[in-house]
């Protein structure tokens, strides 16, 4: 078979609960605008919500108003989503696991080396990342490819993660 070209992520689709459950989260709680509904057109009885993540993509979620979140733990089993991972700005990091501990939300925190990451889990039970890369890349320059020369300098270093110096001499590198 001939390796298929694709161009990007076009949208992610989640099963939810009832709608108000998925517009206080994805709306209320991390701040994405509701775009539109209209019925499952491949399960009628389901409702298709719309959300705009920022980047010019879709996140949707099927809703069913007998459904009510469960809180079950997602990812634990092979072939489910371990985690779904949005960009988020500096400051957002900074003032995030304050503003979803206030809100009742378990977080952990972690610094990743190239970027930093903020989890938690959404009423259903998918956890949720808020991730921030530690640099931008340089003009002209793909973050992957700061990663990949990041990632060669590690592995040059004999280090088992990518960590802030190699993000570092990767951008000083392309630049």
């Amino acid at each position: 078979m001939a390796v298929l070209n694709t161009r990007g992520v076009h949208h992610i689709t989640l099963n939810g609960a009832d709608k108000q459950t998925s517009m206080e989260f994805w709306e209320g709680v991390l701040g994405m605008p509701f775009v539109f509904e209209q019925p499952n057109l491949d399960q009628p009885d389901l409702n298709h919500l719309y959300f705009d993540p920022g980047d010019g993509r879709l996140i949707t979620i099927f809703t069913d108003e007998a459904r009510k979140p469960v809180g079950h733990k997602s990812g634990e089993v092979p072939g489910s989503t371990h985690h779904l991972a949005f960009d988020v700005d500096e400051d957002t990091i900074k003032t995030a696991a304050e503003r979803l501990r206030a809100a009742g939300y378990a977080v952990a925190e972690r610094d990743r080396g190239f970027m930093n990451s903020l989890y938690f889990r959404e009423p259903l039970g998918h956890m949720i990342e808020l991730a921030c890369y530690k640099a931008e890349p340089p003009e002209g320059v793909g973050m992957g490819e700061v990663l990949a020369k990041a990632y060669e300098l590690r592995m040059a270093r004999g280090v088992p993660a990518i960590e802030t110096q190699d993000l570092e001499a990767a951008i000083r590198a392309l630049s």
